[in-house]
């Protein structure tokens, strides 16, 4: 505010300095306490929507598309024109966890095992535990459920099992290559939380 000579205040604006540019934080890092230790969190998408995975030999998995109409919803679980349907479907099993439970390892010698996650959230692990193969060694990690539908397909010799990190019951529909024997399954279990799987399996359970 300003007083002219006739008595009149007017307000004068200040006049304009040049303001330097500030550098981004992303080429100045060092001004951010503890980035030097932060590490990039990335994506567990591709920009197409593909999961972001290395697989393991042989595994394989297919993302649904739930189709939404005025009655409700409707997904196809599967059919046989779908790469994930090579081997013959003969038994469907709905298997149902509770919360925070882990249900681990499971492996079959003979088997093909579906896995498909229908309801809850759960998180599929799956290890490559053949010496032979050229993935031996390997982890890989599905988070899928209700509001991420699908199925994993997991070859014999593979270890596999899943926890239910929600906080409703998940449900996962089983399809496997081969009739369940009642007297001589090809199911072998190595308890998640045993010395001999810690030791086995690199993949600890949150």
């Amino acid at each position: 505010m300003r007083t002219s000579s006739d008595g009149v205040k007017r307000l004068v604006s200040a006049p304009m300095t040049e303001v330097a540019p500030q550098p981004a934080f992303a080429e100045t890092g060092d001004v951010i306490d503890g980035f030097a230790d932060a590490g990039r969190r990335i994506a567990l998408t591709t920009a197409q929507g593909a999961l972001r995975l290395e697989l393991i030999e042989g595994v394989s998995y297919r993302l649904t598309r739930p189709v939404s109409h005025h009655h409700g919803h409707l997904t196809e679980v599967l059919r046989a024109d779908w790469d994930v349907a090579e081997a013959p479907l003969v038994q469907v099993t709905l298997t149902t966890t509770f919360p925070g439970r882990v249900r681990a390892w499971g492996v079959h010698l003979a088997t093909t095992d579906r896995l498909f996650a229908a309801s809850g959230s759960l998180c599929i692990v799956c290890y490559d535990a053949r010496r032979s193969s050229s993935t031996f060694g390997a982890v890989n990690e599905f988070l899928l459920g209700g509001r991420n539908q699908g199925m994993v397909v997991i070859p014999p010799g593979v270890y596999h099992g899943w926890k239910n990190v929600g906080d409703d019951e998940a449900s996962i529909i089983s399809m496997p290559s081969q009739l369940y024997d009642y007297d001589a399954p090809d199911r072998w279990e190595l308890t998640w939380d045993s010395p001999e799987a810690q030791r086995i399996i690199p993949y600890q359970w949150a």
